[in-house]
This record gives structure tokens, sequence and C-alpha cells, in this order.
């Protein structure tokens, strides 16, 4: 079973455009979807539809629209109770598949929601065997609490996955980490690496400081690291090694929930006991299906073409010693 934790939920509305988003202007969409949302609940759903047990832990009141949403689409889930509202966010895709994406803070946990949801987390993880600590963190969460029920799950033997950006992801690199997801800007973040100039190599097709910034990271987590690039693909680095992955040219509806549906497909091939490529490949495969759709609904097995991503192991990138 995959336990996924959405720590600051959201009901995700998408309104796409025919055309490029004006600034002051009044446009009108094409069409408006309304679904349950949150990085980890959208690892959850992707898993969900590969067949894969799985259970989304979140916060969230017993009438909360969220959940609605979710047991429309027949997810499990645990919930810690709390006195608000989840949040609502929005992206506007245009036509070419540029989003723009406008997120609230989301709903303050009180010290006594937090300890509850931390005690559910360490409860749903006795029957895991990945925990995916996922999206950013609700005001009233200090920075280091992925570190802290990380800490607690790797010594009880579960592996985690963590998917966050800005102080939370700083705060997890300090310990160990079975795998970090983070996008070009968060690894250059996180690794102190020039954003311009990862992103200038990445488009140059220049790898490697994509792999030594995310080595930077293994040193201290020990894990692995799935750096997504967008349409460039994805670079996954061990202990053993560097590979890319390159995914087809596609036509792009959203890229929001992409990355969340990459770390899923990764989750995915290592249940199967797919190999390292294997693992990136099949991650690249989802992202790049999920692009393809509207919205953040989850790519179906039938949708996620796996032999169409190109798999090269990155040559000058040598293991760790």
């Amino acid at each position: 079973m995959i336990l996924t934790v959405t720590a600051n939920p959201s009901l995700d509305r998408t309104l796409e455009i025919a055309g490029p988003l004006m600034r002051g202007e009044v446009q009108r969409s094409t069409s408006t979807r309304v679904e349950p949302g949150g990085k980890g609940v959208n690892v959850s759903r992707v898993v969900a539809e590969a067949g894969i047990p799985t259970v989304a832990v979140l916060p969230a009141h017993a009438d909360d629209p969220l959940l609605t949403a979710l047991d429309a689409v027949a997810l499990p889930y645990r919930t810690v109770d709390i006195d608000g509202q989840i949040r609502t966010n929005i992206t506007v895709a245009e036509n070419d598949g540029t989003t723009t994406k406008i997120n609230a803070p989301g709903h303050t946990l009180t010290p006594s929601e937090l300890d509850e949801l931390t005690a559910l987390v360490l409860r749903g993880a006795e029957d895991a065997s990945w925990v995916a600590l996922c999206g950013s963190l609700p005001p009233g969460v200090p920075d280091n609490w992925y570190r802290r029920i990380s800490d607690r799950l790797v010594d009880s033997g579960r592996r985690v996955a963590i998917d966050t950006s800005g102080a939370p992801l700083g705060a997890a690199m300090s310990g160990p980490v079975d795998l970090i997801k983070p996008n070009d800007e968060e690894l250059a973040e996180v690794s102190g690496i020039d954003p311009a100039e990862l992103t200038a190599a990445i488009a140059s097709r220049d790898y490697l400081p994509v792999v030594a910034a995310s080595r930077t990271l293994i040193a201290t987590t020990q894990g692995a690291v799935l750096a997504t690039l967008g349409a460039a693909g994805a670079v996954l680095t061990t202990a053993e090694g560097s590979w890319l992955a390159t995914p087809p040219p596609i036509v792009p509806r959203s890229t929001v929930g992409a990355g969340d549906a990459s770390l899923a497909g990764y989750l995915i091939a290592y249940t199967a006991g797919a190999s390292e490529p294997d693992r990136l490949r099949t991650a690249v495969a989802y992202g790049s299906a999920a692009a393809g759709l509207a919205g953040t609904q989850p790519p179906l097995p039938a949708q996620v073409d796996v032999d169409s991503v190109d798999v090269v192991e990155l040559s000058g990138a040598a293991p760790i010693t």
C-alpha cells in the first residue's frame, strides 16, 4: 500500500481559455473542471487507477466539499477533523498548454490538529510500503515537519518520498530520505546552484549540472533524486548512476499535476520490481500522459505509453563512492 500525505489539500478549479491570458481583460473560459487536489491526493489518484492500494491522509472538516469530491472518485482517505474549510486553487490553462496557477495559503492548523495529523500518518504508515509526503505546508505547520515525520518513518523501516519546495524541502535534506522529487527550479534552490544557469544547461541538453546538483542532495539523504524537467523529461540519480528519460513531443493541455503523476509512476514501477532506468521511464511516461489531459485528472494505464520514452545513461556521471 502507498500512503500519501497532503497537509495542505485543495479543491482545484481549472479554467481553459481559447487564447493567451490577458491581464486586465475580460475573457471567457471554454470549459471548467473542479477536482480534488493537493500533491499527495494527485499521487494517490494515479496510483489507484493503476490498481495499487493507496490511502490519502489529509486534514478536512467532515462536510468539506473536498471530501465529497474524493468520494465521487472513490479514493480511499483518512482525515483529521479541522475547524475550517479547505482552500480552492485556480488554474488558467491556455490553448498552447501554458498554465497560470494561483494557490491560496490554506487553513491554519492548530497545534492539536497537527498532533492528530502526525499520529494519523504514523498509524497509517504501519500498513504502507511507501509513504509520500507531498506539497506545501499550511500555516501553523513548522518547516521541519516533513523531516520530523520522515525520521520516524525511516526508523520504522518505511520507504519515504518527499515532494515539496522552499523551506520544507531544505529542512527535509538534513537526514535520510529514499526519494526526493524536485523540479529544476526546486533542485537549483536547494542545491545552491544558479537557477538561470541550470535552465540554460537543460535547454542546451547538458544534463550533468542536474546530476551534480542531485548528488549534493544524495550526499545527505543517501537516497535517489528524481528531477523532473518539464518537456525535457527527467533525470534519475542514485548512488549507482544517473539516467535521462525524454518523452515524445505532445500537445500539452495542463502541466498542473504532471510532476505528481511522475512521482506516482515511479512508485508504481518500484512496486512492480522495475529497474532504476525503468522506474524513470515509467515516471516520465505518466508525467507526459498527465500533461496531455485537462485539469489534474489522473492518467489511466491505457493512456500511458511507456515504450515511447527514451532512456539513456548519462556519461561522465561517475557513481558516488
